[in-house]
């Protein structure tokens, strides 16, 4: 039924402002602004061309689950880059980081993943697919 549709996801912030300067300066993504006043959202497009809806959310909570996933050629790289950018990354206890913050999986998943917030709290990675 929707196999042919152009979906796109979404998810809340709770200062649209500080959502535009990250996702747009710091990860570097395309940003466009939409509506005004308190109708004014985001719309992020992925490299793959994929746009993710960002509306504002007085009430917002940050996501416990991994919102979007950046597939990478080069973890390390990637890693030090978002740190050089002042993204501090997030250590989750039960996984062994390296000494870089990236945790090693391997067996069908990613190679590696590391995991990092947006300024709304919500939860972002960065991954080396095998």
């Amino acid at each position: 039924m929707f196999g042919q549709t152009q979906a796109f996801s979404g998810f809340a912030v709770d200062d649209l402002d500080e959502a535009r300067r990250f996702y747009g300066e710091t990860l570097g993504l395309r940003v466009e602004e939409t509506g005004e006043g308190e109708m004014r959202t985001l719309i992020l497009t992925l490299g793959s061309g994929a746009r993710v809806f960002v509306y504002p959310k007085e009430t917002h909570t940050p996501a416990t689950f991994t919102l979007l996933n950046f597939p990478v050629d080069d973890i390390g790289s990637a890693v030090d880059e978002l740190e050089r950018r002042g993204v501090s990354l997030e250590l989750y206890p039960g996984f062994d980081h390296d000494e870089k913050g990236i945790v090693r999986v391997g067996d069908g998943g990613p190679a590696a993943i590391a995991w990092f917030t947006d300024p709304a709290g919500n939860v972002l990675s960065v991954l080396q697919e095998n």
